[in-house]
């Protein structure tokens, strides 16, 4: 309707066309465990509440040094010796509720939420952390606790609520054969799972203590959360974790045959039932070593792979956090034009980057019924495929007797 009577000139502007979409932090890890916070100063303690840590010094800060039975200390630590990435913490450990470490309990990592705040402990209250921070930690651990199948199944549920992947160790002292028929019915330790959201990780790994002067072994996942941080900033999170230099280890729990064209070798054996594992060979370093989830080999679609897994994630996530500047405006052509234009720029963006190999959003008026729209409802279908690891490189070799003919020749 016009407005009021003008005898002039007026200006209206109308917002339309494309929007910015911001993509998601990625190589943020999320850390629950204990720490020996008797040993911080009391403004610095924090107890069931996700506390962020930017670096070395600030782990220190609020969590204090490393004491033996204590987790979050040395996972801080073994994640920062890969060089980038930022943490989200959670200790659970309570003086007043704890006489010592080993007073924590499965159910005290798990967490609950209370009935009558609503506060959430445990690895519950990852859920807290995008209204605290604006983000989610996208990789979730629970060194030494995650060796128990509960913690597991918990940290599987919290993945799927926020998109992350969850890191779990098999206990120390595992074989190979644990391993791997602890991936079936028959198994005995926490690997029975099938999970695109989680990573299954062996063995642990001999990391020098300088304080005790002595080679100890520490759990693979929190490293293997570092690599993936540090891989994210350098080289972008549609990368694979695979094949990359683990810093700041000395050996494995278990020296694994590793050859790269040895299908029958340990390292192959291992990733071939869906777990990560360690690369070692002559001159090679220790390398982390495996592509794929829990998920395989249940399942053979690209979401089994790790890095496809997590930029399906990452897309969506941006996608969604990104229509907030759209919700609630009147349904128009112009309204359905701006989304789809918005979220193709991103995908343009992200083909540019080498995150996706192609991909492409659009309005389909057969899935948008006037009664769906009428209820103020819009359908858009999302197309996109991210760049799956070249985990297998075959040559076909043949020795060719008429090359003989080019003897001479010169």
């Amino acid at each position: 309707m016009p407005a009021s009577f003008l005898h002039g000139v007026e200006t209206v502007e109308i917002t339309k066309g494309a929007r910015t979409i911001q993509t998601v932090k990625t190589a943020v890890v999320g850390i629950v465990g204990t720490a020996p916070i008797d040993d911080v100063e009391a403004a610095n303690r924090t107890i069931n509440t996700p506390t962020l840590i930017l670096n070395e010094t600030e782990a220190v800060k609020y969590f204090g040094k490393h004491k033996n039975g204590f987790t979050i200390p040395q996972a801080l630590q073994a994640i920062f010796d890969q060089g980038a990435g930022i943490a989200i913490v959670i200790n659970v450990f309570d003086p007043a509720k704890h006489e010592s470490v080993s007073d924590v309990k499965v159910s005290d990592i798990i967490g609950s939420v209370d009935a009558t705040t609503g506060k959430r402990t445990g690895m519950k209250a990852f859920e807290e952390c995008y209204s605290l921070f604006g983000y989610y930690p996208k990789t979730i651990i629970a060194p030494v606790y995650c060796e128990e199948a509960t913690v597991v199944t918990e940290m599987n549920t919290i993945c799927n609520k926020i998109r992350a992947i969850g890191i779990v160790d098999a206990p120390v002292g595992a074989t190979v054969h644990d391993v791997i028929t602890g991936r079936g019915p028959q198994g005995t330790i926490n690997f029975n799972t099938s999970s695109e959201r989680i990573i299954l990780c062996y063995p642990h790994l001999k990391v020098y203590d300088a304080e005790s002067d002595s080679i100890k072994l520490q759990p693979y996942s929190q490293r293997l959360a570092g690599v993936i941080a540090a891989k994210d900033v350098d080289r972008g999170y549609h990368w694979s974790p695979s094949n990359t230099e683990i810093q700041g280890i000395v050996g494995t729990e278990r020296q694994l045959t590793s050859m790269i064209n040895d299908p029958s070798s340990e390292v192959n054996t291992l990733n071939e039932a869906g777990i990560v594992t360690v690369f070692n060979s002559y001159g090679s370093g220790f390398r982390t070593w495996g592509n794929r989830s829990a998920a395989y080999p249940s399942s053979t679609h690209p979401t089994n792979f790790i890095n496809v897994r997590r930029t399906a994630d990452i897309l969506h996530e941006s996608v969604e956090y990104s229509m907030l500047q759209f919700l609630d405006y009147p349904i128009d052509d112009g309204l359905i034009d701006s989304i789809c234009e918005t979220v193709n720029q991103f995908i343009r963006s992200l083909i540019g980057r080498g995150a996706l190999i192609d991909g492409k959003c659009s309005y389909n008026e057969d899935k948008n019924s006037a009664t769906e729209i009428a209820n103020g409802h819009l359908l858009f279908d999302i197309e996109f495929m991210p760049p799956t690891p070249a985990e297998r490189i075959t040559f076909e070799s043949y020795i060719d007797i008429e090359l003989l003919k080019s003897l001479g020749a010169s």
